[in-house]
């Protein structure tokens, strides 16, 4: 009987604890949801279609070794990517990673740098929910 009431406490835990984990990328999807309505009041909601398309597009305005995001986190969001420089990088899918996206403070840092280095300025609020959608879709 303590044996059975223990898995059951557990399994409410790690269910709770996945809930912990999903909340961070709804979070941020909410946070651009809002900076793209108050950039254009037309926003309709982001699409994995244009993030996947973001993504894989070469776009060539950024720094010439990084044409597209696939020059380094590669076609398949669920398999490991590689800097210029071969420092491995872990893969950009949420079910492959699933604390991938739990710092917000990380996730910024890194669409700033990425966006500047692919499209040669910053993401959009839509861009960049439209990238995550996809992302959580993977």
């Amino acid at each position: 009987m303590n044996s059975k009431l223990r898995a059951i406490a557990l399994l409410c835990c790690l269910g709770a604890s996945a809930g912990v984990l999903a909340a961070p990328p709804a979070d941020l999807i909410a946070r651009y949801a809002a900076e793209a309505r108050a950039a254009d009041a037309a926003f309709a909601g982001f699409s994995a279609e244009r993030g996947q398309t973001l993504h894989r597009t070469r776009y060539g305005l950024g720094k010439p070794d990084t044409p597209a995001c696939t020059s380094c986190h590669g076609d398949d969001a669920r398999a490991p990517g590689k800097t210029r420089t071969g420092k491995a990088i872990e893969p950009m899918a949420l079910s492959a990673v699933a604390t991938r996206y739990s710092d917000p403070a990380k996730v910024e840092k890194w669409f700033k740098r990425n966006c500047t280095e692919v499209l040669g300025r910053e993401c959009t609020p839509r861009e960049k929910g439209d990238w995550l959608a996809w992302m959580t879709s993977q």
